[in-house]
Parts: structure tokens; C-alpha cells; sequence
């Protein structure tokens, strides 16, 4: 994942962002992490901008193949914390409806689990599609609506603003002048279908309900937890609105 600051301070668990290292938290990390690697061939020799940044582990994973980096996101906090943990990358602390770069600056922006914390989901595409260079790729992933909150007008997670649904996702990235490339969607692999059936048919719900009931985690379930790694899901065009998170590049025109 690129040098890190052994020494510096973990962020804290608020729920808002995933972190690395922790095990109870290791099934969102490595979730994350797998959308992560899949789109990396979109960043190699590219200056990239990572739009929302939060931990920071991402934009180092990007840096190893990007020709540079810059790690963007606007919580004070965790602009420190990704400069002090994570040396190599360049951070900028900034508010993503406004991006501060000026117009066809970079080749890539990620957005990786963010824009459905924007309240101008609109508008920051329009950003990304102003600083991107033409041609440039911009690559998002965010929960599928149709999963994540299923039969609900307003997200579970309650620092979601507006969750997507497939075809809403489409619907804003060609609106905001893009071309959508690929448009996936990220499915547990077979191990993890039978990690499921050991938990009543789901991973997702036991880990809910153990954060919603407090107290310890049973162990078989904290082992199937920290048990899980990047390789354990799939991202495929196949069923998008069966998938756990939406993956799509699309491109400026």
C-alpha cells in the first residue's frame, strides 16, 4: 500500500469513513480496498486526484502507480493524519464543490465511497469534469442504493446524503458531460456466499446487528471478519442492481 508513518495516529472510528487495522472494521476496509485495486490500471502513469481521500490508504495504493498524487479532502483532521501517515502524497485540505485545481489539471479523479456524503452531487461532477483533462477518467464507487437502504426514501448510514441507484448513477455522470465507460457492480465471491450461510444468510446483518446490540463480538463471527481480503468479492456488469456497490469509470467528453 506504499510507506506509511508507523507511528502515526489512527483516525477515529466514527462510522463516517473505513480504516485500516482494525478487525472488527476489516470487512468495509477490505470491501473498499478491492474496488481500490480493479480500478488502479486506470491510474497508472497518471496525475491523479483522489477527491475525498479519507484515511489516506487508497491514494497511497494509487501512488505506486500514478505518476503523482494529490490526496484531497476537506476535514481538517484527516488532511493531518493522511500527511503524516502517509508522507509520499501530496494533501490538500479543500472543499470538493469547489475543487482547487484550475481547469484541465489532472488525468484522473478517484471518488471512491464519497459522493454519496455530497449534497451537490451535481455540481462536484461538474467540478471533476472541469479539472479533468479531455479524455481524462474520473472513478467512482458508492453503496447501491437498492441494497444498502433498500425500501427506504432516506439512507440508513447517517452520514449519507443521497445514496444511487444504478440508473441514477448513469443518469448524473452523462448529465454532467461524461461518458460512461464501464458501469459494475461489486458481489461477494463464492467464499464469502459461504461465509454468509454461516451467519444466517448474511455477513452484512450479523455485523450490524452485534454494532446495534453493543458489547463483544462473538468469536466465529470476528474470525470470518478479519478473515476476509480484497480477492473475497467480484466486480462484474452482471446483475447492477443485486450488487453491494456501484464501479464506474466514465469519461470526460
Amino acid at each position: 500500500m506504499g510507506p506509511a508513518a508507523d507511528s502515526a495516529p489512527g483516525l477515529p472510528l466514527t462510522g463516517e469513513r473505513t480504516v485500516p487495522g482494525i478487525p472488527e472494521e476489516n470487512y468495509w476496509f477490505r470491501r473498499h480496498e478491492a474496488a481500490y485495486e480493479a480500478l488502479l490500471p486506470h491510474c497508472v502513469a497518471a496525475d491523479v486526484l483522489e477527491a475525498g481521500c479519507g484515511e489516506g490508504y487508497g491514494a497511497a495504493l494509487i501512488s505506486t502507480v500514478a505518476s503523482s498524487v494529490l490526496a484531497l479532502d476537506y476535514d481538517e483532521l484527516t488532511a493531518r493524519h493522511v500527511a503524516r501517515r502517509y508522507p509520499r502524497l501530496h494533501v490538500v485540505r479543500g472543499n470538493l464543490a469547489q475543487l482547487p485545481l484550475p481547469a484541465a489539471a489532472v488525468d484522473v479523479v478517484a471518488n471512491l465511497q464519497v459522493i454519496e456524503h455530497l449534497w451537490d452531487q451535481e455540481g462536484f461532477l461538474r467540478e471533476c469534469a472541469r479539472v479533468l483533462r479531455p479524455g481524462g477518467k474520473l472513478l467512482v464507487t458508492t453503496p447501491n442504493r437498492i441494497t444498502f437502504s433498500p425500501g427506504r426514501d432516506t439512507p440508513l448510514n447517517p452520514f449519507h446524503t443521497r445514496e444511487l441507484s444504478p440508473a441514477e448513477l448513469d443518469e448524473l455522470l452523462r448529465a454532467a458531460g461524461f461518458t460512461v465507460e464501464r458501469l459494475a457492480g461489486l458481489h461477494h465471491g463464492p467464499r464469502l456466499r459461504e461465509v454468509d450461510g454461516r451467519h444466517g444468510g448474511s455477513l452484512i446483518d450479523a455485523q450490524v446487528a452485534v454494532a446495534v446490540a453493543g458489547g463483544d463480538w462473538p468469536a466465529d463471527l470476528l474470525a470470518d471478519v478479519a478473515a476476509v481480503t480484497a480477492a473475497d468479492f467480484a466486480i462484474e456488469e452482471r446483475d447492477l442492481d443485486a450488487s453491494l456497490d456501484l464501479v464506474a469509470v466514465a469519461v470526460r467528453r
